[in-house]
């Protein structure tokens, strides 16, 4: 075989801390390496152009290159390779630039270490044989999970591109956090007036299904062909029939429900429609509180229903579609602000968190608009907001920033303002982060048109005096404590994963980091797409972001799926499972151990049973070539023999 080797300096990335001339020359004595050298950035167009002149000068058989992470650049070079005729997968990288040159500052060590992986890299090489990709159809139709904003842009440019859109939402309605916002910064836009025109064209769009108070039970299947079920969750109304008149509503005698939607500020009955905007407008039963299913009497929205609606005997139903990608788009949840016992939420009922105020300014939530104290409905005139409770705070697990609080605490200080001109408003912060368009103008306004106080410190503690609150804090500027009593205490609570998205992201086969935000392919180069083919993500589901951001990635990851079908076959990767009928003893563990459910039985003649590997399905993990005792199973591109000569040249 004759193998070429080159070493990339990438700039002073790797050459600072590696002598890249050592590497290459150590390589030029390694069997079967007819040509070696360094180039300053191997992955520019010269650099594959002098990859593509040597295999024709040298009659290369096959290229190692020595360089960054083959996640960043091994598609480039596989294309390189091609171009000069090479098979793509007679090719091999090494990694020593993370591995190497950016972990340690002794160039002599880093150099001898990336010797030993080139040495790796070559005697794997050895052992490649040429593989090629097959070709299936793709499944036009996009599913969408999560009908928050970034899902529902998604699923507008996408039913706007022609496509068939599948629209998944957990809760009875679309519209997610931001149909309970009041208004949106830094515009004081009326959040439902921008959002709700979007939630009516999805109900309108003739290509979008919408599967309200539902979940994803499984996913099977690979890129452009996924078979998903989903769990249509029982809501004892049939929606199809349902006019939204709410009469069952006013009848209810169960009045003692929580309202979710309201942030348990208020009640609900036992058969509701979340919020007056909600798209589908269509009744639902909570049978934890309706009278029917706990005490087995009541049927009053039964008798009173104009449409005949109401179904007490409705169980949940499994729907299965067929899609030929999918978005991710679950959104997010707010932190507990019990965790912080010196606060007192959960307490004191003047404690509230950001969310909670949003409704209370809201005209459509439990105070019609006018702010009040939960406690005793009276007019609050001194109002503290707390930054950062549950975001930037290692002691509770929350060590990132959450990116919105800061401006959502200054518009609530201003709409205090404006609701109550004489009202005074204190702000708890650490320090203002506000990196968006207009948001640094937004804060100042805050403080310098509606004069609200800034303090930077943290609270240490919230104690009842009387009727009010007293908020005990440090001011770091002036090096003092400091006591505000204030009539209202609001937690700026911050941003957390989305409850479920673990369970999500195993069905889903996707990535999820230690906070449970989903994890992108590539933080800045592929940052909505997941590490499996067909699945995107759009919005705060890989992490905390505001309603443009969100909505930003949502066209984003439209925009990834139209060109996902704008071919009508897509190329399968060839590096799946093989399995040698001969070795397997038909134990099974393969198809135990196999997260994509890529094996299976397959009957030969005598009723024998030997495993059958689906290379459509098969993502190469690898979990079955190291469960199979006899080693039956190999993954190509990464055998037993190829694994056993890099070990070897590494003991050597």
């Amino acid at each position: 075989m004759r193998i070429g080797v080159f070493v990339c300096q990438c700039g002073t990335n790797i050459a600072s801390t590696v002598d890249t001339e050592r590497v290459a020359e150590a390589a030029r004595r390694l069997p079967d390496v007819v040509y070696s050298t360094t180039y300053v950035y191997t992955c520019s167009e010269p650099g594959q152009q002098e990859i593509q002149r040597a295999i024709e000068a040298y009659n290369l058989q096959g290229v190692v290159v020595a360089a960054c992470s083959p996640r960043m650049h091994e598609p480039t070079f596989r294309r390189a390779v091609e171009k000069a005729g090479l098979n793509r997968y007679m090719f091999e990288m090494a990694n020593i630039r993370e591995h190497v040159s950016w972990i340690s500052n002794d160039r002599e060590a880093n150099t001898k270490k990336a010797i030993e992986l080139v040495r790796m890299a070559v005697a794997k090489l050895r052992f490649n044989q040429p593989l090629f990709p097959s070709r299936v159809a793709i499944n036009k139709r996009v599913m969408i999970i999560g009908g928050g904003v970034a899902g529902i842009q998604a699923a507008l440019d996408c039913a706007d591109a022609g496509l068939q859109v599948v629209l998944v939402e957990r809760k009875a309605s679309i519209g997610g956090k931001m149909a309970q916002l009041d208004k949106t910064f830094p515009t004081i836009d009326c959040s439902s007036c921008i959002l709700g025109p979007k939630m009516v064209d999805v109900a309108q769009k003739e290509n979008i299904t919408l599967y309200a108070y539902s979940e994803i039970e499984s996913v099977s299947g690979y890129v452009g062909n996924f078979t998903v079920k989903i769990r249509k969750k029982a809501t004892y109304v049939d929606w199809t029939a349902c006019t939204g008149c709410g009469v069952c509503m006013e009848k209810c005698p169960s009045r003692k429900v929580l309202d979710e939607f309201n942030e348990e500020l208020s009640f609900t009955r036992a058969i509701s429609i979340p919020f007056p905007q909600a798209i589908p407008k269509k009744a639902t039963i909570n049978p934890k509180y309706c009278l029917h299913f706990t005490k087995g009497k009541c049927g009053i929205c039964s008798k009173v229903c104009p449409a005949k609606a109401i179904r007490y005997d409705m169980t949940d139903e499994v729907v299965t579609e067929e899609v030929g990608a999918i978005i991710v788009a679950t959104g997010y949840d707010l932190f507990d602000p019990s965790a912080y016992g010196e606060y007192g939420a959960g307490q004191y009922r003047d404690v509230i968190t950001g969310i909670q105020y949003e409704r209370i300014l809201s005209a459509s939530g439990p105070f019609g608009g006018h702010i009040k104290r939960p406690s005793d409905g009276k007019e609050p005139k001194d109002v503290v907001f707390i930054a950062c409770v549950g975001s930037r705070d290692a002691s509770v697990g929350r060590p990132y920033c959450s990116g919105v609080c800061c401006m959502y605490i200054a518009k609530q200080a201003i709409l205090t303002k404006d609701h109550i001109p004489d009202s005074r408003c204190y702000v708890f912060y650490m320090d203002i982060r506000a990196p968006g368009k207009n948001y640094d103008e937004f804060v100042r306004r805050a403080q310098e048109e509606y004069g609200v106080q800034y303090i930077r410190g943290r609270v240490g503690k919230i104690y009842p005096k009387g009727d009010r609150l007293v908020v005990q804090g440090m001011d770091t500027l002036l090096g003092v404590q400091i006591e505000v009593e204030a009539d209202l205490v609001v937690l700026a609570t911050g941003i957390e994963a989305s409850k479920g998205a673990r369970e999500l992201a195993e069905k889903l086969h996707i990535s999820y980091d230690q906070y449970g935000f989903f994890m992108e392919n590539h933080p800045k180069l592929r940052p909505v797409e997941t590490n499996t083919a067909g699945i995107y993500l759009a919005g705060a589901c890989q992490g905390p972001k505001d309603i443009p951001a969100s909505v930003a990635q949502g066209s984003a990851a439209a925009s990834k799926v139209l060109a996902l079908f704008a071919r009508d076959t897509i190329e399968t990767s060839p590096q799946v499972a093989s399995v040698n009928e001969r070795a397997c003893i038909a134990c099974g563990k393969c198809i135990e151990v196999c997260p994509y459910g890529a094996i299976r039985w397959k009957e030969l003649k005598g009723g024998i049973k030997k495993a059958e590997v689906l290379a459509t399905v098969c993502q190469g993990c690898g979990l079955c070539n190291a469960t199979c005792p006899p080693k039956a199973i190999q993954l190509q591109h990464a055998t037993d023999n190829q694994i056993l000569a890099e070990i070897e040249e590494l003991c050597a």
